[in-house]
């Protein structure tokens, strides 16, 4: 036989890649019409049964039901509380990915007026609160649950390992507890001989039903915990002289600090937001009270801006409650890093996103100031965080209700785009490890 040029055997291979990787995705529409209702249903269960962080017993063991019914090779639960991670070999040698939905809910009352809306309530810090599913994790489950079917019941086409990580407390775990991303990392799930090498995570989000947004770099925003009490001296409301009012020093504080992105930061090199989202002090109108109380967080892109930040507002919160008799403590606890997808990774699986969503859906996103502690697995390997548009026809980006609104929903008939993404992934990572690779 004729020995080809070795560009020619280099073409040769190329084409032989990429017809294997279109035939591993062959055939699965049926696989993908029959999985779908099913998601739909697993949505509207878990969304009717919400739980919040480092509490989601029942959504854990739906989740770890199913895994076993599929005949995964271990289940593995109670990590980070409750987390479950569910790991599938498949029938061809290859790497190990990982694959990463959040389970939690928020301390939210829904008012989405749905058949399937949660009447469910908990206790959050010590109060009871209403629980809703605002920010869609119900999907994130859900879908991953059905990318768990399609892949098990197509082993023959996947090569390698696939760990499906179902993780509690994105949202932050309650007052004193760890709890998360960060908890799962430190108790091994991106460690051991079945350590992945690459991870996949999708959020819904209120943008064109079906897309799937992107973003190379930097997406995400990071996020700190920020504290601030002010403390002042009681005395009655009549008569405000006679102590020191911490209420009007918060009050100063809290308009304060909206300057400082504005005018003491470079916002060229990223955004930056100071939010306070909640003030607690006193508990009549003609009392003045000892201390008031103020929770909020801090959004940046950049280690420098972040720093300055800190900086500017310790010392803002210091001087104001000086200059007003009162004293101030901050209290600054990181939440999450910025998320950053793997710009390489992002290139080589392009394909597979426009394979899962179509060529006219897939769209490069602009910075999200939103925060995700998906980042902690990202910290260590790489991978990418899509976000997948799920409003109504017809409803443009903007017009819905946002991620942690008591009116937030998602069109169902875009979770599928969502398993295909998963599933897409993980068939075609092989591929797109092996390119890496000498030959």
């Amino acid at each position: 036989m004729k020995k080809l040029p070795t560009p020619c055997i280099i073409c040769l291979m190329m084409l032989t890649t990429t017809v294997t990787a279109q035939d591993d995705k062959q055939g699965l529409e049926a696989a993908f019409a029959a999985v779908e209702p099913k998601v739909i249903e697993w949505r509207r269960d878990i969304h009717q049964h919400p739980e919040l962080s480092n509490r989601e017993f029942r959504t854990a063991k739906k989740v770890a039901d199913h895994l076993r019914s599929l005949g995964f090779d271990e289940v593995r639960t109670g990590i980070a509380h409750t987390g479950v991670v569910g790991t599938l070999q498949g029938a061809k040698p290859g790497p190990v990915i990982a694959l990463r939905a959040d389970m939690d809910a928020l301390p939210v009352r829904e008012q989405t007026g749905l058949p399937f809306a949660s009447t469910a309530r908990d206790e959050y810090n010590g109060e009871e609160v209403p629980v809703m599913h605002a920010c869609g994790h119900d999907t994130h489950v859900a879908m991953l649950m059905g990318a768990a079917e399609v892949l098990a019941t197509n082993r023959e086409r996947l090569a390698g390992t696939v760990k499906f990580i179902f993780q509690p407390a994105e949202e932050g775990p309650p007052a004193g507890e760890e709890g998360g991303a960060s908890l799962m990392v430190k108790e091994g799930v991106l460690a051991g001989p079945d350590a992945p090498e690459a991870i996949l995570a999708l959020h819904v989000w209120p943008n064109t039903g079906g897309t799937l947004a992107y973003r190379s770099g930097g997406f995400l925003a990071a996020a700190d915990n920020l504290r601030i009490k002010v403390v002042g001296r009681q005395t009655h409301g009549s008569s405000p002289w006679r102590g020191v009012d911490p209420i009007y020093v918060a009050a100063q504080i809290m308009v304060a600090l909206q300057g400082i992105p504005g005018r003491h930061l470079d916002i060229t090199k990223g955004p930056a937001v100071i939010t306070i989202g909640s003030v607690h002090g006193g508990v009549r109108g003609n009392i003045i009270p000892d201390e008031v109380e103020m929770i909020g967080t801090i959004r940046t892109f950049d280690p420098e801006t972040r720093a300055l930040l800190h900086a500017k507002l310790r010392s803002t919160v210091r001087a104001l409650a000086e200059a007003n008799g009162a004293t101030a403590t901050v209290t600054i606890e990181s939440y999450a890093p910025v998320v950053r997808n793997h710009p390489e990774l992002l290139r080589k699986m392009m394909p597979t996103l426009r394979w899962a969503a179509g060529d006219d859906k897939v769209m490069e996103a602009s910075l999200i100031t939103g925060a995700e502690d998906f980042a902690f697995y990202l910290e260590s390997i790489p991978g990418l965080y899509l976000m997948l548009g799920v409003n109504d026809p017809g409803v443009a980006s903007g017009e819905a209700p946002a991620n942690h609104s008591p009116f937030f929903d998602a069109n169902e008939a875009a979770l599928i785009t969502g398993v295909r993404t998963l599933v897409g992934f993980a068939l075609d990572y092989a591929r797109v490890a092996a390119a890496d690779k000498p030959m």
